[in-house]
């Protein structure tokens, strides 16, 4: 990992700028408890550091001559994300700000990681080139891979079989060779909750939020007060592990087997169109099936947790993932004493939060809160 580029009191303030937006020297210095003083004196820092500016004049509004607002920089540093699916590469260029400046999605046969890293690397120049970034504070590359960690020591992950060399391949030492800048690994489920808590502006209103990803699998990301949690083996959050794969199971590899099971001819995601009148019984009949499957999780989710929100997120359709929020919030789910219910959101993000996510590692792991 790279040495820390902001301490704890330069990260308290950052963070509070990605949740506000903009904010006064005097009202950062309220929020945080932090004394005028040492706030002028931080944010002269990261002003030098350019991970913060100042809002132009015309911007700032008020009478007089108000307080001039604060906000992150998004020339601050830029960062890649990359993740490797099943037919497809993905790769995606943010801005510190975490504001998405480029995609990239390309048709692969199956590759191995080697042939990953120096995909990602030459896609990577050519992203850095033709955004005129060269030269420009570059703060590292997130892979995520679908998969559980195996071993948190060695960053070795149990990668799905379709990915030919990747389970149980030393991947940090590969992609270091190849990329050669700061490198982060992490599990798809984990990084899809990261996309979801900055791009979804989940951080603006909860601290603590769970993401179930419908990606090759089924699993899920859980943060806690900010922070990723991986748990003691790096492991958390991989749900899949109630739904024995040899059974059926919420997962968009078991609603394609259903569909063939109903004998639609369909061999990705891509060819799931919930308006086809031939597709349609058998998505229903696996939509009732999945979101009772899926109350279980919901429900432990909520009780051990407290999660101001519990996203779906996936590469299925937006519509299906819409039918199954609107089958669990008619459930019979858990309840606190004010009657509170597990609260059911649906990603705002269009498609599969990976990558964006794997993009947003670097900034998580160096700006954040700590």
């Amino acid at each position: 990992m790279a040495t820390p580029l902001f301490d704890k009191d330069q990260r308290r303030i950052i963070q509070a700028l990605r949740k506000a937006d903009a904010l006064s020297r005097s009202a950062l210095a309220e929020r945080l408890e932090m004394s005028n003083a040492a706030l002028t004196r931080i944010s002269r820092e990261l002003l030098t550091l350019g991970a913060v500016e100042e809002v132009a004049e015309g911007e700032a509004q008020g009478r007089g001559r108000p307080a001039v607002p604060l906000r992150l920089a998004p020339s601050g540093g830029y960062a890649v994300g990359a993740t490797a699916h099943k037919g497809l590469l993905d790769i995606a260029l943010v801005d510190f700000a975490g504001t998405a400046i480029a995609t990239h999605r390309e048709v692969v046969e199956p590759i191995d990681p080697q042939q990953f890293a120096r995909r990602v690397r030459a896609l990577t120049y050519e992203l850095v080139d033709r955004h005129d970034l060269l030269g420009r504070r570059m703060l590292g590359i997130g892979i995520a891979v679908p998969g559980p960690a195996l071993s948190l020591e060695s960053e070795r992950w149990n990668v799905v079989d379709e990915m030919p060399g990747w389970r149980n391949a030393p991947l940090r030492e590969m992609f270091s060779t190849e990329l050669g800048w700061p490198l982060w690994i992490e599990n798809d489920a984990n990084v899809a909750a990261i996309a979801e808590f900055y791009m979804g502006g989940l951080l603006r209103e909860f601290s603590t939020v769970v993401v179930l990803l419908l990606g090759y699998g089924i699993g899920a990301g859980v943060i806690v007060d900010g922070r990723l949690v991986r748990g003691q083996f790096g492991v958390a959050g991989e749900i899949g592990c109630l739904f024995p794969g040899d059974r059926p199971r919420p997962s968009p590899l078991d609603l394609l087997s259903s569909l063939r099971a109903h004998g639609c001819d369909v061999s990705s995601v891509h060819e799931i169109d919930p308006a086809s009148a031939a597709q349609r019984p058998a998505i229903e009949q696996w939509l009732d099936r999945a979101a009772a499957q899926l109350e279980v999780v919901v429900n432990t989710a909520f009780a051990w947790l407290d999660p101001g929100a519990i996203v779906l997120a996936g590469a299925v359709p937006r519509s299906m993932l819409d039918a199954l929020a609107d089958r669990l919030r008619g459930a019979p789910l858990v309840t606190v004493m004010d009657e509170r219910r597990p609260p059911i959101r649906v990603s705002g993000l269009g498609g599969s939060p990976v990558t964006m996510g794997a993009a947003l590692l670097p900034i998580h792991a160096i700006a954040a809160a700590p």
